[in-house]
């Protein structure tokens, strides 16, 4: 599992260590690493040009000792000094004994560069770039692949969150622990491909954030025991559809079957559509509470303007996700009122009504608004979006790392609907559920693009998951 720290944790982390190291030695550790992945990318160090951004601080300092080792390599190595008066000493001594130098003319060096390292800001940095910081970013871009050091300069370390111009890096070298923000858009985006560099820090065993991987999916999956079944293995009901929508019943339906759902329940009106494409589907005119057993509820995919099932939905004792259309007939009280879990499943446009907000400032703060949907609804949230978070009311927030932009077509959230629903009605969390739910979605709808990317359409996602359970168990 992939685990990321606040700020403040890693800086603990990184007092507590130095107290008892050499002065220095976590700088040369971090600069060693940074060095090591910029050979990397460099491929031959020895002829090539390299150009430090540097401000202030360890950050800058970090740079300009990697940019030493690139020297003494035989690269051509120049810093750009953003604050001469505060630059680290230390790490400009060393750059210069190594047969570094200072550039007396930036766009020049950049413009020859081969490797550009950004040193701008650390960690603890808030607020865009600066104007003179941004230009030398934005020029940065336009002439050699960028590395970031420890994070892009101009992301919130914390957040994921950007105000202002930021740096947008092909790699970034992290020290120590993944920061919130480079798992988070829209910083992440602006990260590339993410180095971690072990310096030794003892974190906590409980992070901020989290990522699962493949060997956590296929230890959370529920697997039919040789006694099960269908009722053991879980049915899901589903409330969805309607004369206008549906294909939403269709898709959930699609989702919660080949996600491993036992049986399926659907109530509503577009049964004939359904048994028309799974003829297994046990169907029921309604209302919910006289369809039969079921181990979880979805309600809400093409739902449009009927509400009469959800009071019904809500009233039982049983997991519920709620999703789309369903979400406009929540309140914080009915959802707290109950006593089994809910998972609410928002896009931005949704979660910002939720909350009363914008839905640009949701997409701004993604972290924060999905923590604030938890509390306020004492519920399990799952932010779809382009990363999509699953928050709980406590513990850390999961952040799915197998979306693709593919996945921005129609149905395709009913289809992660009808999967989630099924891994609650097989009995998994619904923190679990809504976080295994959208690995496999991700990784069906990845295998439907193919390996160089192409349209995709939400009955190929719910074709694809099966396909998707083998890939995270082979």
């Amino acid at each position: 599992m992939r685990t990321a720290y606040s700020v403040s944790t890693v800086r603990a982390a990184e007092q507590e260590l130095m107290a008892r190291l050499p002065e220095g030695t976590l700088m040369q550790r971090a600069a060693a690493g940074l060095a090591a992945a910029c050979a990397e990318l460099l491929g031959r160090v020895y002829g090539s040009r390299v150009v430090l951004l540097v401000g202030s601080g360890d950050n800058g300092g970090d740079a300009l000792y990697a940019g030493a080792r690139l020297a003494r390599r035989g690269a051509g190595v120049v810093a750009v000094l953003l604050s001469p008066e505060r630059v680290h000493q230390g790490g400009l001594a060393a750059l210069r004994r190594a047969g570094g130098r200072v550039s007396a003319d930036a766009p020049r060096d950049l413009a020859w560069a081969d490797l550009v390292v950004d040193g701008i800001v650390g960690i603890g940095g808030r607020g865009g770039l600066r104007p003179e910081a941004a230009e030398l970013a934005r020029a940065a871009r336009e002439s050699a692949p960028v590395v970031a050091v420890d994070l892009p300069s101009g992301v919130d370390a914390d957040s994921g969150e950007v105000h202002g111009e930021a740096v947008r890096a092909d790699a970034t070298v992290t020290f120590g622990a993944y920061k919130p923000g480079l798992l988070i858009d829209p910083a992440r985006e602006r990260a590339g491909a993410l180095r971690l560099v072990d310096i030794g820090l003892t974190l906590p065993e409980e992070a901020d954030i989290e990522a699962l991987q493949h060997a956590d999916v296929a230890e959370l999956l529920p697997y039919p025991a040789p006694e099960s079944d269908k009722y053991r293995r879980g049915v899901v009901g589903v409330v969805a559809g309607s004369a206008r929508y549906p294909g939403a019943a269709v898709l959930a339906v699609a989702g919660a079957l080949r996600g491993g759902a036992g049986a399926v329940r659907y109530v509503g009106p577009a049964a004939d559509a359904v048994l028309a494409r799974f003829p297994e589907t046990l169907v029921h005119a309604g209302p919910p509470d006289k369809a039969g057993r079921v181990q979880s509820w979805v309600i809400g995919p093409g739902l449009g303007e009927e509400s009469d099932a959800m009071e019904d939905v809500l009233a039982s004792d049983v997991p519920v996700l709620v999703d789309a259309d369903g979400l406009r007939f929540l309140t914080p009280e009915r959802v707290r009122a109950r006593s089994a879990e809910t998972l609410l499943t928002p896009h931005a446009g949704e979660a910002a009504a939720l909350l009363g907000r914008g839905r640009e400032e949701v997409e701004a703060a993604r972290l924060d608004s999905v923590r604030e949907l938890a509390r306020r609804y004492a519920a399990t949230v799952l932010l779809k979006g382009s990363t999509t978070l699953v928050a709980a009311e406590s513990g850390p927030v999961r952040v799915n790392p197998t979306g693709t932009g593919w996945l921005a077509t129609a149905g395709s959230g009913d289809v992660l609907s009808g999967v989630t629903g099924s891994l609650l009605a097989a009995g998994l969390p619904a923190r679990d559920a809504g976080s295994v739910g959208a690995y496999l979605h991700g990784l069906a709808a990845r295998r439907a693009a193919g390996p160089d990317g192409a349209p995709i359409i939400a009955t190929e996602v719910a074709g694809h998951l099966p396909a998707a359970w083998r890939d995270v168990t082979a």
